[in-house]
C-alpha cells in the first residue's frame, strides 16, 4: 500500500490545471466542485473517504480509526489520477490529502509519516479554502458544528505552514462560483504568462488586475516611450499671468460663487522623512567620532550642508526639545566640548530610541516656532483649510499617509483641531486615505525576469504618487485644493489664501463656460455660430489643439468632437517662477497623435540623451510647485472617473539596488503629471511666496520657516 500511495500521489498530466477544494465539512466543498466542474466542462473528484466511511459503516466494521488514514489517502490519490487522464483544462478535487492530514492530527493527535509528507508533497496548482459562513449540516458522517472556527483555522495554518497557494472563498454558492470562475480564468493567464501559482496568489492578494501586470512586463521590455517637448509652456503662450489686483478680483469670484460647492483640501503626505535628514544620516553613519573634528568631518566630506546646520542649530523649533532633553540625560552636559554636543545632538534628532525624526512623516515633525508653541505641517494645513477650503464655516481637509503613520497624525487631531475650531469659528472634518496596494508595481531584474527575494515571493514597490489619482477619485467634493505636505509657510497666510482663492476662481469662471456650452450643446441649442464660438475659446483661452482637419468636419462631428473636449474635469495650476529648484515644469508635448497639449513634465519622463530635447527642457521659465484647484464634476454635477483621464505611457521605469543586485519597478503616472494628462488644464503664474517646500532640514532656516514677531 505504501508504495502505491508513493505511486499515486504524482501530479498527473501536466497540461491539467489541479485545483483543491479544501476546508472542514459542510463548507460547501462539494457543491463549488460540481459547479466548477460543470461550468468548464471537465471533471471533478469526488470525496472518497465519504464512500469509504459509508461502506464501513454498512458492513459493520465499526467507525473511521487511525488505521483508516492511509487506505483513504490512497484511494482519493488513485481516483485524482484516474480522473486527471479524462479532464478539461482543469480537475477540480474535492478534498485532498492535505484534508487527510488535518483530520488525522484533529482526531488521533497522529499523522502518519507517509502521510504527512505524501500530503505535503503533493501538489496542486491552487487551493480554493471554502469559508464556514454558511451553515453546517448534518450528512449522518460528521461531527456536529462546534468548534468549526478553531477547525477552520487548523485547516488554514496548514496551508500557510506548508506554503500551499490558497485563497479564501466566502459568501454564497452564486458568489463563490463566480469568485471561483473569475479567479480560475486569471490564473490561467497567468501560468501563460510564466507566473507560478504562488506567485499568482502574491499578486491576487495585492490586488494588482493582470492585465496591469502584463502591461508592465511589456514596459520593462521594450521601455516607455519618452515624452516629446515642443517648446517650454510662458507667459502668454500658455501661461496666464495677473496683476494682484485681478487675484483680487477673482478671489472675490470665488468668495461669491462658493456656497452653493463642497471644498476640499488634498494634502498628499505619505511617506517618511527621510531624504530630509540624508546628510546628517550619512554625518552619523561616516563620522569618526574618536579620531576627527566635526570641522575635520566638513573639510574632508565637503559637506556645506552640516556646516549650515550646525550654525543655524538654534534656530530650528526641534532645537528646545532636543537641547532639554540631552540635559536631562546628562547632568554634565553644558560642560562638554562643542563638537560632542553637535553630535549627540544629531544623534537624538534621528535615533529610533529618541525623536526618530527621519522614520516619522513630515507633516508630524516640529517646523514653526511661534511665542506660545511649536507648529507642524498637519496644523498649519489645519489653518490654511479655515482660510481658503470652508464654506459656511465647514472644512474639509483630506490627507493621504502611510497606514502605519495613522496614529501619529490622530494624536496631532485630537490635540489641534478643536482650537482651530475654536478660534476660527469653523468645523473641519478631517479624513485620512492610504495608497491602495493595488497600485503597487511588480518588479523584475535586469533580464526583465520577476523579481523573486529568497523566499522565491514576488518583490512590490509603491507606484509613487501618481497612485493617489485613486483617492482623489474617491473624494466627494466639487472642487479640490491639492498642495504637498511641506510646502507650508509661517508667515503671510493671507496672501497663501488670497492667491489659493484667485486659482480657484478662475477655475470657476472657466468651468461655468465650459458648463454653459455643454448645456447648450445638450439642449441642441447650437449653431454654426455658437461652434465658432465654442471653437475660439477651446483654442484661444483653452489653449486646446483640436484635431487635424477638424475644420472639414461636418457639423455634427465638429460638435462631437467639442463635446469630448469640453466634458473632462479640469484644473488650474499655479506657476512659480524657474530658480533652479529640482522637478517638473510646464511644457507644451506632442502627443501620439502630433498634437501638442499642455502638460507638467518631470525630467524623469525626457530624453536627456537628446540635445534639442536637453535645450527645451533647461530653457523652462516656470516651475511647478505643485499648487493645483481641480474640478472634478461635470456639467450635470456627476464626479467624472479621473482614472479615464490618466496616460500610462508617461510613467517610467526606475532601477534601484538590492543588496548586490538590480531591480526595475515602474512607476506609475505622477499625480499632477501623466495621471491628470487628459484633463482640461489652465497654468497661471503665481508669486514665489505660493512656495515653500521643507525637502532638506535646512529648508525650515529660510525666513518662510522662521517666526517674525510683527507678522
Amino acid at each position: 500500500m505504501e508504495e502505491n500511495l508513493r505511486q499515486n500521489t504524482k501530479t498527473g498530466a501536466s497540461e491539467i490545471i489541479r485545483i483543491a477544494i479544501f476546508g472542514p465539512e459542510s463548507t460547501g466543498k462539494t457543491t463549488l466542485a460540481k459547479q466548477l466542474a460543470e461550468y468548464y466542462k471537465t471533471v471533478w473528484v469526488p470525496e472518497f473517504a465519504r464512500d469509504y466511511l459509508q461502506e464501513k459503516l454498512d458492513s459493520g466494521r465499526g467507525v473511521c480509526d487511525i488505521d483508516d488514514m492511509l487506505p483513504i489517502a490512497y484511494g482519493q490519490t488513485k481516483l485524482e489520477n484516474e480522473s486527471a487522464a479524462i479532464a478539461n483544462t482543469y480537475l477540480f478535487c474535492d478534498t485532498n490529502l492535505m484534508v487527510t492530514k488535518v483530520f488525522s492530527e484533529l482526531y488521533y493527535n497522529f499523522c502518519d509519516s507517509l502521510l504527512d509528507k505524501a500530503a505535503r508533497t503533493h501538489q496542486y496548482d491552487l487551493f480554493f479554502l471554502t469559508d464556514i459562513d454558511v451553515p453546517w449540516e448534518d450528512d449522518g458522517l460528521r461531527d456536529s458544528p462546534e468548534g468549526r472556527d478553531s477547525i477552520f483555522s487548523a485547516f488554514r495554518q496548514s496551508l500557510i505552514d506548508n506554503k500551499k497557494p490558497f485563497i479564501t472563498l466566502s459568501g454564497d454558492k452564486e458568489t463563490r462560483l463566480k469568485k471561483a470562475v473569475s479567479v480560475l480564468n486569471d490564473l490561467n493567464v497567468a501560468k501563460k504568462m510564466g507566473i507560478d501559482s504562488r506567485n499568482f496568489v502574491q499578486i491576487y492578494e495585492h490586488g494588482i488586475p493582470l492585465e496591469r501586470v502584463r502591461e508592465q512586463l511589456e514596459f520593462y521590455q521594450n521601455g516607455i516611450p519618452k515624452a516629446i517637448l515642443d517648446r517650454p509652456a510662458t507667459v502668454n503662450d500658455g501661461i496666464l499671468r495677473l496683476a494682484t489686483e485681478d487675484f483680487v478680483e477673482k478671489a472675490a469670484f470665488f468668495d461669491e460663487n462658493k456656497a452653493s460647492l463642497k471644498l476640499m483640501k488634498l494634502v498628499p503626505a505619505s511617506g517618511a522623512a527621510t531624504r530630509m535628514f540624508k546628510f546628517l544620516n550619512e554625518f552619523l553613519r561616516d563620522y569618526h567620532y574618536e579620531t576627527e573634528s566635526i570641522n575635520a568631518y566638513i573639510n574632508r566630506k565637503r559637506d556645506l550642508e552640516l556646516s549650515l546646520f550646525i550654525v543655524g542649530m538654534d534656530k530650528f523649533s526641534f532645537f528646545e526639545a532636543i537641547d532639554k532633553r540631552l540635559k536631562t540625560d546628562f547632568a554634565d552636559f553644558k560642560f562638554w566640548p562643542a563638537d560632542k554636543k553637535n553630535y549627540y545632538f544629531i544623534t537624538y534628532l534621528l535615533y529610533p530610541d529618541y525623536f526618530d525624526f527621519g522614520s516619522k512623516p513630515k507633516g508630524v515633525l516640529p517646523f514653526h516656532k511661534y511665542s506660545d508653541h511649536v507648529a507642524t505641517p498637519f496644523e498649519e494645513h489645519l489653518n490654511e483649510c479655515v482660510a481658503y477650503a470652508a464654506v459656511q464655516q465647514k472644512g474639509h481637509l483630506h490627507f493621504t499617509i502611510t497606514e502605519s503613520h495613522q496614529l501619529l497624525f490622530d494624536k496631532l487631531e485630537q490635540e489641534f483641531k478643536i482650537k482651530i475650531e475654536s478660534e476660527s469659528n469653523t468645523l473641519i472634518d478631517v479624513g485620512y486615505s492610504y495608497q491602495d496596494k493595488s497600485t503597487d508595481s511588480i518588479t523584475v531584474d535586469t533580464n526583465n525576469r520577476l523579481a523573486r527575494n529568497q523566499n522565491k515571493e514576488l518583490l512590490f514597490r509603491p507606484g509613487g504618487h501618481g497612485a493617489l489619482i485613486q483617492n482623489l477619485n474617491a473624494l466627494d467634493a466639487d472642487i479640490v485644493f491639492i498642495k504637498n505636505i511641506d510646502n507650508v509657510i509661517q508667515n503671510h497666510i493671507e496672501a497663501i489664501a488670497l492667491y489659493k482663492k484667485g486659482l480657484a476662481g478662475i477655475l470657476i469662471g472657466f468651468q461655468q463656460r465650459v458648463f454653459s456650452y455643454l448645456r447648450a450643446i445638450y439642449a441642441q441649442q447650437v449653431g454654426e455660430v455658437e461652434v465658432d464660438e465654442i471653437v475660439h475659446f477651446v483654442q484661444n483661452e483653452l489653449n486646446i489643439e483640436l484635431v487635424k482637419g477638424f475644420s472639414k468636419f461636418t457639423f455634427d462631428n465638429k460638435v462631437k468632437e467639442l463635446t469630448r473636449v469640453l466634458d473632462r474635469p479640469i484644473r488650474v495650476c499655479g506657476m512659480v517662477i524657474n530658480e533652479g529648484e529640482p522637478g517638473g515644469g510646464p511644457f507644451w508635448v506632442i502627443d501620439g497623435k502630433g498634437r501638442t497639449t499642455l502638460q507638467i513634465v518631470e525630467s524623469s519622463q525626457v530624453d536627456l540623451k537628446n540635445e534639442k530635447q536637453q535645450l527645451i527642457l533647461e530653457s523652462a521659465t516656470h516651475f511647478n510647485p505643485v499648487d493645483l484647484v481641480c474640478g472634478i464634476k461635470n456639467f450635470q454635477n456627476e464626479k467624472f472617473d479621473l482614472t479615464r483621464y490618466v496616460d500610462p505611457l508617461s510613467g517610467f521605469i526606475l532601477e534601484r539596488k538590492l543588496g548586490n543586485e538590480t531591480i526595475k519597478s515602474y512607476e506609475l503616472p505622477g499625480l499632477w503629471n501623466g495621471a491628470m494628462a487628459k484633463w482640461i488644464t489652465i497654468f497661471v503664474e503665481v508669486p514665489m511666496v505660493t512656495f515653500n517646500p521643507v525637502k532638506n532640514v535646512n529648508d525650515l532656516l529660510k525666513p518662510a520657516h522662521q517666526f517674525h514677531q510683527n507678522l
